[in-house]
């Protein structure tokens, strides 16, 4: 299974990025899939989630702002970010896990960083 990100980039306070997952290895209509980040000198946290039917999570600090999505027939899931802000500044990792959570798959990261 492998998992490759990218749109990861510089952008200023307020602007915007969509983030993508490509897939492959594994039955991408049935899996649940995340997105995760973490920042320098602290724990990896989770953002959002999207099950296999398209029902949607995200975390607090982020709803609103950034939203989940999948596209099933590109096997790519997508993190769309708006109004960004310093402390969006991470490493965001995708994450695939397959039915009944029996196996958890990571992705190697992208890089934000929300500057002036």
């Amino acid at each position: 299974v492998q998992l490759v990100e990218s749109g990861g980039a510089l952008v200023q306070p307020g602007g915007s990025l969509r983030l993508s997952c490509k897939v492959s290895g594994t039955t991408f209509s049935d899996n649940a899939l995340a997105w995760y980040r973490q920042a320098p000198g602290k724990e990896r946290e989770w953002v959002a989630a999207i099950s296999s039917g398209g029902d949607t999570n995200h975390a607090p600090d982020v709803k609103g702002r950034f939203a989940i999505s999948r596209d099933n027939a590109k096997n790519t899931l997508y993190l769309q970010m708006n109004s960004l802000k310093p402390e969006d500044t991470a490493v965001y990792y995708c994450l695939t896990q397959t039915p009944g959570g029996r196996d958890t798959y990571w992705g190697q990261g992208t890089q934000v960083s929300v500057s002036s």
